[in-house]
């Protein structure tokens, strides 16, 4: 029944249109990454990874948020200045797709290096890439299960 709706649609001349997503639009509605975007928000950096990148953007989940202490992430919340550092230490330029990553060390938009190892499975600085190629229009995300932050 659906496929014979559509078809009569395509057939009547209708268009569907997707919504292209940024980076923010595909981690909001993934749903599991809510405190990354109160960070990018509270950090004033939702603007600069909805713009045109490209962007690889290593994002810690919410899980992997909880794992921070409350008093720990709450002072990190509060200092805009530490806070874009740590959240741009999670973020590099370019399109890096699972397939593309070797093993080494890797610039950020901070400005540091993350450690890249590919030993049993992937692993950035301490954190276990847990999902790969979540493609956005700008970029893409790949999940991990820890904050890392710069040296």
């Amino acid at each position: 029944m659906k496929k014979s709706l559509i078809a009569a649609a395509i057939a009547l001349g209708a268009t569907f249109s997707v919504q292209a997503k940024d980076i923010v639009d595909t981690a909001v509605a993934a749903g599991s990454f809510n405190t990354l975007a109160t960070a990018l928000k509270a950090a004033g950096l939702v603007d600069t990874l909805k713009g045109t990148g490209p962007f690889t953007v290593f994002a810690p989940t919410d899980a992997a948020f909880a794992k921070v202490p409350k008093a720990d992430l709450d002072a990190l919340l509060a200092d805009k200045a530490k806070l874009t550092a740590v959240l741009t230490y999670h973020v590099v330029p370019g399109k890096v797709m699972a397939a593309d990553v070797k093993a080494g060390m890797v610039k950020t938009v901070q400005g540091s290096s993350i450690t890249v190892s590919t030993m049993d499975g992937v692993m950035v600085d301490q954190a276990k890439v847990t999902a790969t190629d979540i493609v956005a229009d700008n970029g893409v995300i790949h999940v991990i299960d820890s904050v890392i932050i710069p040296k």
